[in-house]
């Protein structure tokens, strides 16, 4: 990776909340995360963010986006699960668990509960050069929504009389 790659991804990183990551060619997740050292630490697992295959995976795609929604950067990033228990483990976890957003309970509790429930903390870690500027894709690259049990069939809307036209 180059000197001006590396400061592309190490800036866009330190700004990222949220990054879209993109595990073995499926679609690309928003997943929340702490930018630390020049890596990315997401968390997913029971009762936090959903992230199919991110724990067991060896690489992953990485794209952060600037202030207003626009893609600054893609690239290729290293996959390495931190374990329970580990000296990395104790020393990082309490940091993403501070950074925690809407967590009920003290940053130990969570850190604990993440340990318990088999949650991974994963580190994202620049392994290429980034597409940039000029090599990233034109187009939007939307896709249609997902299956979510969360969708319902929209009801008509109730009417307590008829209204006639005149």
């Amino acid at each position: 990776m180059t000197d001006a790659s590396r400061f592309l991804v190490d800036e866009a990183a330190k700004k990222a909340a949220v990054a879209w990551v993109a595990v073995g060619g499926g679609p690309a997740r928003a997943l929340w995360c702490v930018p630390l050292e020049g890596a990315l630490l997401v968390v997913c697992g029971p009762g936090e963010q959903s992230a199919p295959g991110l724990a067991d995976a060896a690489t992953a795609r990485v794209t952060l986006r600037g202030d207003h929604g626009g893609r600054v950067v893609t690239w290729p990033a290293e996959v390495a699960r931190i374990a329970p228990g580990t000296q990395e483990w104790e020393t990082v976890a309490p940091l993403v668990g501070a950074k925690r957003l809407n967590a009920s309970g003290p940053t130990a509790d969570l850190v604990a509960r993440w340990a318990a429930d088999g949650c991974a903390l994963v580190r994202l870690t620049p392994a290429g050069e980034p597409a940039a500027g000029a090599d990233l894709p034109h187009d939007s690259l939307a896709e249609p929504p997902r299956e979510s049990p969360a969708v319902r069939v929209t009801r008509r809307p109730f009417r307590l009389h008829r209204v006639r036209r005149r």
